[in-house]
């Protein structure tokens, strides 16, 4: 009997869907302890909170906005390779490429690092349309 297991794409489906909170989490870092009167976390109205955020913290919270939208088509993309049964190897391997160059991507956009920020980004794309054609025959 052939049992299906969780493929490392589909963990790197996981690490994606998390990416999102870890860039929240980021741009919230430090300001828990600091009272909201004081321009602290305010966890009544949290996204007006980070819609007045500047510098690193406006861009950990753009960078979320980003990687939820980068989301859909990273999970079509692997679905539909495994349904085509592409080589399981090579999707692994491409979806681990994606979440690095995602991962990379964050990093640059906090550190305003723009036109390597859009470099990664291009890049990810690319291996994201490459997953959706890897089960192409």
């Amino acid at each position: 009997m052939n049992y299906a297991h969780f493929t490392v794409a589909y963990w790197c489906l996981l690490v994606a869907a998390l990416l999102p909170i870890g860039c929240a989490a980021l741009a919230k870092w430090g300001m828990f302890s600091v009272s909201p009167r004081q321009g602290g976390y305010d966890n009544h109205n949290p996204r007006a909170w980070l819609a007045r955020q500047t510098d690193w913290r406006a861009r950990a919270n753009s960078a979320q906005a980003n990687t939820f939208e980068a989301l859909p088509f990273f999970f079509a993309a692997v679905i539909i390779a495994h349904q085509l049964q592409a080589v399981q190897v090579r999707l692994d391997v491409f979806a681990f490429v994606f979440v690095v160059l995602r991962i990379a991507y964050v990093i640059m956009y906090v550190a305003d690092m723009a036109k390597s920020r859009s470099a990664l980004w291009a890049l990810a794309l690319l291996v994201n349309i490459g997953i959706l054609f890897l089960g192409y025959r």
